[in-house]
């Protein structure tokens, strides 16, 4: 018997919603000019790529014209990051990060650390929370850019950007800020947040993958990450994608309505209850219990591989914060900078709700989790 199928990896990726399948349509066969082009081909797919950065800007209030597509989060982030210090280098090569970014900030500072960038990566306290204090205590006159994310894809943690943003802004400094798990969920006004730069993922957005975009305040210099044709008014080269720029523009449009959604908040805090009164003191929450993602429920089983836990749970996706090598456990970056025990991040699973997730699926878990566990461990990875 095949095992009832239960998403609930909405941060690892999210379906394509309906509605932008729906205006992605026409641009499959119909219309199939190229924007850059001059003539009647061309224009429904320039009219629709500009249309739809109008929706991604009203989404974060700022101006059209500050929106970049790209081809997703990852090269928004290389964008912004290496955009700044090759356009910079010449004014500081420093940069400040934390040690819980995605490994698209992360490995893209590593590798301009090989080019004679000097990176401080911040740390954080045990609710995976960044002080703006130390982000202040970093800075010196070389600093050119800060780049911290708005919320933690693995524990939820929401940040405290526009304190930080406050800091960058008094010394001068730009501030970059990686959305993608909070875009949708949470409201990202850029001038709230305070952001010079801000990324975009589709994919945790229900848009499709391979695309994104990068928020770029006007005035901010920025070196272009992708040279050619000067497409994107110079600032990213290569022939534009009306097909995703549309379902990223309608995906934002639609997300609207979904900002601090109370039903996924309401559903993610009774699952929580249920596993408290399920298990009592042998489940504990990963992450800041209030200043959170709505839809993220991150917790260990103490004492209990998650790998293992998630294989007895048939038909459930989801992931887990460490993998277990022969015995040894290796957790994920952001649990050990959160100073998790090893005995707790051994069982940590990250389960990421979305918005058709229901009631019944959440108590079905709870079922599945009962089960009796075997010994064995199995190795996993938390997926980004």
């Amino acid at each position: 018997m095949i095992p009832r199928r239960i998403y609930l990896d909405f941060n690892g990726s999210t379906p394509i919603a309906p509605e932008v399948v729906e205006a992605m349509k026409p641009f499959f066969s119909q219309h199939f000019g190229n924007p850059s082009s001059h003539h009647w081909a061309a224009e429904p797919a320039k009219e629709a790529i500009e249309h739809a950065r109008g929706q991604v800007a009203d989404l974060l209030q700022c101006l059209p014209h500050e929106v970049v597509f790209t081809s997703g989060g990852s090269e928004a982030n290389n964008q912004a990051i290496k955009g700044v210090f090759w356009a910079l280098r010449d004014k500081g090569n420093h940069i400040i990060t934390t040690q819980i970014e995605h490994p698209a900030v992360i490995n893209p500072c590593r590798f301009l650390e090989k080019l004679g960038a000097e990176v401080t990566y911040a740390g954080v306290d045990k609710y995976g929370m960044i002080d703006p204090l130390d982000i202040g205590k970093a800075i010196t006159p070389k600093t050119i850019l800060i780049s911290v994310m708005h919320a933690n894809n693995e524990v939820g943690t929401i940040q405290p950007v526009g304190e930080i943003s406050k800091i960058a802004k008094k010394h001068g400094v730009i501030f970059h800020t990686d959305a993608a798990q909070s875009v949708g969920k949470i409201a990202t006004r850029v001038n709230d947040l305070g952001a010079d730069l801000l990324s975009i993922a589709g994919h945790k957005l229900y848009a499709p993958k391979g695309v994104g975009a990068l928020y770029i305040r006007e005035g901010t210099p920025l070196e272009p990450l992708i040279h050619g044709g000067g497409h994107e008014s110079g600032r990213r080269s290569g022939t534009e994608n009306a097909l995703l720029s549309v379902g990223l523009g309608k995906a934002c449009e639609l997300a609207k309505k979904y900002i601090n959604d109370s039903k996924i908040r309401d559903l993610r805090d009774r699952f929580w209850d249920l596993l408290e009164r399920s298990f009592g003191r042998e489940v504990v929450l990963n992450g800041h219990p209030v200043h959170r993602l709505p839809n993220t429920l991150n917790v260990s089983f103490v004492g209990r591989p998650g790998a293992e836990i998630l294989s007895r749970l048939e038909g459930v996706a989801a992931s887990t914060g460490s993998a277990c090598h022969s015995g040894s456990v290796e957790l994920s970056p952001v649990l050990k900078a959160m100073g998790v025990p090893p005995e707790w991040g051994m069982g940590a699973i990250r389960f990421s709700l979305g918005r058709t997730t229901t009631v019944t699926e959440v108590e079905r878990v709870i079922q599945l989790l009962k089960i009796p566990l075997p010994l064995s461990a199995q190795t996993a990875s938390i997926s980004t």
